[in-house]
């Protein structure tokens, strides 16, 4: 599919604050990067500053983000009816981290500037954090073997959903594997402890 030119601004300009910095990087940079004239003013027939580049991107992530934790929610549930609770905990975990991958580039802009605008870090913090962490609460509270559970289920998506964002941020911020674990030692290792978090299941009846 074709970007739009506004659709290129947005990818370009996060791609370059991931990179350089958002101080660091200038309108006509973005402009060059998005296929307009560097210099030439195109950025400004879409956005009125290099600022409101950068708020309609991380917007758009956090809309993008609440449309995709809906869906991958139904599709794990379409999914995994036949699956036993290891499989569809794998399916979660895996879920995750592939999400945060994602925003990989909205990661290291998080952390070198989004400091100085507060405001973009409620957005982060409501729009694209909180709503894996929900999601996790959610998915367990549907699970036929926890739906009786009396748990602390925040307390439990905290722990679980933080060790997902944590293994890709150390990725992101240090350039290695937290422990040199790979992908499938942390997945296998997230579900024997989200299942001895856990209590015995409840037989389905």
């Amino acid at each position: 599919m074709t970007r739009s030119t506004r659709e290129r601004i947005i990818d370009e300009s996060l791609r370059l604050f991931a990179e350089r910095g958002y101080s660091a990087t200038s309108v006509a940079e973005i402009e060059a990067a998005s296929g307009l004239s560097p210099g030439a003013g195109g950025l400004y027939r879409h956005f009125k500053s290099k600022y409101e580049v950068l708020a309609a991107a991380i917007n758009e992530h956090a809309a993008r983000t609440r449309i995709q934790v809906a869906e991958t929610l139904a599709e794990l549930s379409a999914m995994e009816a036949s699956l036993d609770l290891e499989e569809r905990l794998s399916h979660v975990c895996r879920a995750g981290l592939a999400k945060v991958r994602e925003e990989s580039e909205l990661t290291r802009v998080f952390f070198r500037d989004l400091s100085q605008f507060p405001e973009l870090v409620a957005v982060v913090r409501q729009g694209l954090l909180q709503p894996m962490f929900d999601a996790i609460v959610t998915w367990f509270q549907e699970q036929p073997e926890y739906r009786d559970a009396k748990l602390d289920w925040t307390g439990i998506s905290a722990v679980l959903g933080g060790a997902v964002v944590h293994y890709r941020l150390f990725q992101e911020t240090v350039g290695d594997l937290p422990g040199h674990a790979e992908k499938d030692q942390f997945v296998a290792a997230w579900v024997r402890l989200a299942v001895g978090l856990l209590p015995s299941p409840a037989p389905v009846s």
